[in-house]
């Protein structure tokens, strides 16, 4: 792949990654509430979900979405209830002191990441529009699909780790119970609006 090819990619990558979505919402929230390292491991399950995806999409498996509009259909129906779902643990997550002995709760565990690609239609765009727009013809096809895997790995480490540390900074300055009752209610209606970019 031509270096104005990759970067035309990067920034087209980079444009889906950072933008509010329900993998950003998630990792700020669960950032605010665990912390940076804790939160890696959601991190890590987005990004084997979206490698898994975009392998997927590059074998065929994606252009059934696009001939079968039932299927299309069941996708975004899936991804709204799992996003619902989702958005209301968040909201409904019970305060936890810091400094408590306890141990805090859990934080989402890795394969919940990964679930979620295969539920988020604005990650499925995302590997469409990369395998359809950035990939070559013939036997350039496999060294372009590898290049659009390393393309989304970067983006999705970068724009991950920045919020990441924008949760994780939220979780430093909250402080009392209704700082974080109001935290959550707010991170859950905006994981809630994500159902709404799925229908437009």
């Amino acid at each position: 792949m031509e270096l104005g090819l990759f970067l035309s990619m990067l920034g087209f990558l980079w444009v889906a990654a950072i933008t509010p979505g329900p993998n950003n919402m998630l990792l700020t929230a669960s950032a605010a509430h665990f912390g940076f390292w804790r939160s890696m491991p959601l991190m890590l399950g987005i990004m084997l979900g979206m490698q898994c995806m975009l392998l997927l999409v590059a074998c065929g498996v994606g252009s059934l979405i696009t001939l079968y509009p039932a299927l299309h259909f069941t996708l975004k129906v899936a991804g709204s209830l799992y996003l619902l779902w989702l958005s209301w643990k968040i909201a409904t997550a019970v305060y936890e002191k810091l400094d408590t002995d306890s141990a805090p709760p859990r934080p989402v565990p890795f394969y919940q990441g990964g679930l979620l690609q295969f539920l988020n239609p604005k990650a499925w765009l995302m590997a469409l529009g990369a395998v359809a727009s950035f990939s070559l013809a013939g036997e350039a096809y496999a060294g372009s699909v590898i290049a659009i895997s390393i393309g989304i790995a970067a983006v999705n480490i970068v724009s991950g780790a920045i919020w990441l540390v924008f949760g994780t900074v939220i979780g430093r300055l909250l402080k009392g119970r209704r700082a974080w009752t109001l935290f959550n209610l707010a991170m859950g209606l905006l994981t809630a609006a994500c159902v709404l970019l799925i229908w437009r």
